[in-house]
């Protein structure tokens, strides 16, 4: 999985484009390692749901994370290796601009 980490603003000195953004897509998807992926909507759509020891529940409006950085969507893409998922990683437009991608393999519970 690639988890993608936009930067925040006044990061956006090699910011990307839609344009970057659909030639991406098009190039993961025409490779056929796409798998799944979604862009998520802004960020103040977001709300945080915490449960405390006793079970009691509190929720915020918006994810209120000490990051420079906000997750922005992911893509789910099938490959060899390792190696080549930080191929396409350096690829994304994601990677630019102070944002960054953090590739994770998907838990496998079968295995």
């Amino acid at each position: 999985m690639l988890l993608i980490n936009a930067g925040t603003s006044g990061q956006d000195e090699d910011a990307c484009t839609v344009e970057d953004w659909m030639a991406y897509d098009q190039a993961v998807r025409e490779a056929g390692v796409w798998v799944s992926g979604e862009s998520l909507a802004d960020l103040v759509t977001a709300t945080t749901v915490r449960v405390d020891r006793d079970g009691k529940r509190s929720v915020t409006d918006g994810p209120y994370a000490e990051t420079r950085e906000v997750l922005g969507g992911f893509y789910v893409i099938d490959v060899p290796d390792l190696d080549v998922a930080l191929d396409w990683a350096a690829r994304c437009p994601g990677a630019r601009g102070g944002g960054s991608v953090v590739v994770r393999p998907v838990a496998d519970f079968d295995a």
